[in-house]
């Protein structure tokens, strides 16, 4: 059994609640196909959203539209920093697997931009 940390960002269209929870389910739906893990791996997972995002919190979006009500979920508002992209949902998963593989981060629509280089 490894623990890998598996990180993902996804950009929210708007600061409402069906925006944010949508967007999230997204990105954590996105990470589960593209390193294969079940919601029984997660370990916990911490979220940030950008200071401009309010409206909902996203481990709503896990625990109410995808089942996640074993995990250990925290949230928390991004730091403003000048300059940074905003309306923007970001997650770290702490996942116990058999450890195939490296990780695989995702970033969705202009989360790209955080790390172009994935």
């Amino acid at each position: 059994m490894a623990i890998r940390g598996i990180r993902g960002a996804n950009e929210v269209a708007a600061n409402t609640e069906e925006a944010i929870l949508t967007a999230t389910a997204d990105l954590l739906i996105a990470l589960q196909q593209a390193n294969g893990f079940s919601v029984r791996d997660v370990v916990s997972s911490i979220f940030t959203l950008t200071p401009d995002l309010d409206a909902a919190f996203p481990a709503r979006a896990a625990r109410e539209m995808l089942g996640w009500t074993d995990t250990p979920l925290l949230c928390a508002v991004e730091i403003a920093v000048p300059g940074a992209p905003g309306r923007l949902v970001r997650v770290l998963l702490t996942v116990a697997d058999d450890g195939a593989g490296p990780a695989h981060h995702v970033y969705l629509r202009g989360a790209g931009a955080l790390r172009p280089d994935r």
